[in-house]
């Protein structure tokens, strides 16, 4: 019924609406309900069906060529077909997953599995966390920042294209409550956030008061238009920051956040639905230039997270928090005792809380220790200073490579005292060659924020002459100055050159794969680059590893023992990686893969005994305690 009623709603319209020549290829095969509900659906075939039936419908209203296929069954050659391709259904790898290996067979990294290849220039739209998987593998910036958008947009670029044709439009606002986790990010925005917020509706069901509707996904902002490839068209409503990226475009990738299909869209919504289409179809050809291929990559505006979390302020949440806790486990505490008293059998939860002890509040050292890790060493407890520290290095923070969310200060940019985003530093590192004056450091400079990698001062300079008034800088690209061309064989826009680079040694690489029967893998290494103990822990998918372990729990949390040779020992407290709240009992756990690196001092050659302990666990269960020792020759 609902379809047949969607079929005449949409021939009414039909009679008005002027069709597009733009042709469109739609690729199904998702539901209309997230993941977990749709498996458990008897009738889920059903619903893709309905879905693909309600995209085909509401395409033939404003196109007049299309053509709807099932994902299983495209491939990246039926794009060249069509003008614009909308993937709402993941389509059957050209590589799967694989391991990086080097020569020795080791394992050193993970390749995602690739859907499209390199070279794909052909206009794409994604719907919701499609765009995620199909772009990860090209470096596309329509990234996982979190799979929690709802239903309405907002802070949306009234003036885009899409708001504005080819077919009239119409932005219906509604002032409603400004989305609640936004002011968990205050420490980002510029200005307060008001109390509410204009919003415009783009689906009709949403996850939040639909239960088990498909949920949709915002991209990371951070970044997202540091190169001129790309644009934000709106936010949405998310349990992230309130600019996080629900509609956008990245080159010819075409990112819509929102999960609803024509059939759960707004009559306004489907009319910019149809826009953005005839919108992306002008970018065929205009592959992306900057590449984001660390999700995670720190841009400098992570410097408004590390100075919030140098400040009294935050310290003080912290305490709040805390203290929050401790009332609610006193009062379930006191609640288990009386049934106790009285003869009742207690659950495990009961009994648990039973021992619940109140923790000393942390003091604001110890919280600095905890979230500055390497900068308490040099501010102390003097907040003041982070804020000098942060401010003064500003310009020169670097956070490229491969490790996430870091960021460290560039010392051979502050030495010449010229920013990092720049361009003057290239001309500079240039000039220090061409004089032959600090050559190593100009060629760490140029090597660190360029894709090039000329042999000479000369041709280096012929580079720079030719290209510097088309020049970028992107920090969601890799903290590159790269050019503003869609020209291929324009030097300084190919990362293949990376692949040459010989890897600095601070990652140990890791021996085979983690599985079910083993789900932890280790390595460990000295880097004596940077006079660094680096230990590596890779955890398999649905499992974790223990940080920090409440009273309340009964986990073994990760160890760290050092044995050194004479004349060695540690030089500061061991550099934690970033860890994940298990409950409300203060318990921390680790995923994925985590690097811990304990900065050692010491004359010689000397040797350590590094022996590691952990507990590893999953939802259901956990298994025994483990331990694992690496011995390591430092010179």
């Amino acid at each position: 019924m609902a379809s047949w009623m969607l079929l005449m709603a949409c021939v009414a319209v039909n009679a008005a609406t002027k069709k597009s020549n733009v042709s469109v290829l739609y690729v199904g095969g998702s539901s209309n309900y997230d993941r977990y509900t749709a498996k458990e659906m008897a009738n889920n075939e059903a619903d893709i069906a309905a879905r693909m039936n309600a995209f085909d419908s509401f395409l033939r209203v404003y196109f007049k060529t299309v053509k709807t296929v099932r994902a299983n069954e495209y491939t990246p050659d039926m794009s060249k077909g069509f003008d614009v391709t909308v993937m709402d259904g993941m389509p059957k790898p050209l590589r799967e997953r694989e391991l990086i290996k080097d020569a020795a067979g080791k394992t050193t990294g993970v390749k995602p599995a690739q859907y499209l290849p390199d070279d794909f220039d052909r206009p794409l739209l994604t719907i919701a966390d499609i765009g995620e998987a199909i772009g990860r593998s090209l470096g596309v910036k329509n990234d996982w920042y979190c799979l929690c958008l709802d239903a309405d947009a907002h802070h949306l670029v009234k003036n885009h294209p899409i708001f504005n044709g080819p077919w009239k439009t119409k932005l219906t606002f509604n002032s409603k409550p400004t989305p609640e986790d936004a002011y968990h990010y205050t420490y980002f925005y510029n200005e307060p956030l008001e109390d509410m917020t204009d919003m415009w509706t783009v689906q009709k069901k949403g996850y939040i008061n639909n239960k088990g509707y498909r949920v949709g996904m915002v991209a990371r902002p951070w970044g997202y238009t540091d190169s001129p490839d790309c644009e934000y068209i709106s936010s949405g409503v998310c349990a992230k920051t309130i600019d996080a990226v629900a509609i956008g475009r990245h080159g010819n990738f075409f990112h819509w956040g929102f999960s609803a299909s024509p059939a759960d869209m707004t009559d306004e919504a489907k009319v910019v639905f149809a826009n953005a289409i005839v919108y992306i179809s002008k970018f065929a050809g205009q592959k992306p230039i900057a590449r984001k291929y660390n999700e995670r990559i720190s841009t400098r505006e992570y410097l408004k997270e590390r100075k919030h979390y140098s400040s009294r302020a935050a310290w003080q949440e912290r305490l709040k928090s805390e203290e929050e806790w401790s009332k609610q486990m006193l009062e379930e505490q006191a609640m288990a005792k009386a049934k106790q008293e009285k003869g009742e059998k207690l659950n495990e939860q009961e009994k648990q809380v039973l021992s619940y002890e109140p923790q000393p509040p942390m003091t604001f050292e110890a919280f600095l220790k905890r979230q500055q890790r390497e900068v308490y060493d040099i501010c102390g407890t003097d907040e003041k200073a982070y804020l000098r520290y942060y401010d003064d290095n500003k310009p020169y923070f670097y956070g490229g490579g491969s490790e996430m969310y870091h960021l460290e200060v560039d010392e051979d940019a502050k030495s010449l005292g010229i920013a990092n985003n720049d361009k003057r530093l290239l001309d500079k590192a240039i000039a220090l060659w061409e004089n032959n004056q600090d050559v190593g450091k100009a060629k760490r400079i140029l090597k660190r924020y360029t894709l090039c990698r000329f042999d000479t001062p000369q041709q280096w300079r012929k580079w720079y002459d030719r290209y510097q008034d088309k020049m970028f800088f992107t920090e969601s690209g890799g903290w590159f100055f790269m050019i503003d061309s869609q020209d291929p064989t324009v030097p300084g826009n190919d990362y293949n050159v990376l692949k040459n680079d010989k890897p600095e040694p601070i990652l140990p690489p890791l021996t085979g794969q983690t599985s079910h029967e083993q789900p932890v893998l280790l390595s460990a290494a000295f880097d004596a680059t940077n006079s660094n103990v680096v230990i590596r822990i890779r955890i398999h998918p649905g499992y974790h590893i223990y940080g920090k372990v409440s009273d309340q729990d009964p986990y073994i949390p990760t160890s760290f023992d050092f044995n050194f040779s004479q004349g060695w020992e540690k030089d500061g407290e061991m550099l934690m990686p970033r860890y994940r709240k298990l409950n409300q009992t203060g318990t921390t756990i680790y995923e994925d893969e985590v690097i811990f690196r304990q900065k050692v001092k010491g004359t010689g050659s000397g040797t350590v005994k590094v022996t590691v302990g952990w507990q590893c666990c999953d939802d259901q269960v956990c298994l025994p305690p483990a331990e694992e020792t690496f011995n390591l020759i430092m010179k």
